[in-house]
């Protein structure tokens, strides 16, 4: 269930809840506070992800408190 998982106050990437570091960016700042994702599959096709630096497939969260 996504509401379980961390997202990682640096990139977003939204990781497993026993997760303690970051699978994307290696980050130990994760949080369960965050609001609303965006799943990217190809992120060399994607319109969104530059504008969010993303470059790795998967789900990102949208606001990283």
């Amino acid at each position: 269930m996504a509401e379980d998982r961390l997202a990682c106050r640096e990139c977003h990437y939204v990781n497993d809840p026993d997760s303690q570091t970051c699978d994307n960016c290696g980050s130990s700042s994760l949080t369960e506070d965050w609001a609303g994702y965006i799943i990217i599959t190809h992120p060399e096709q994607s319109e969104i992800a530059p504008e969010m630096n993303v470059t790795k497939a998967g789900s990102y969260a949208l606001k990283v408190r």
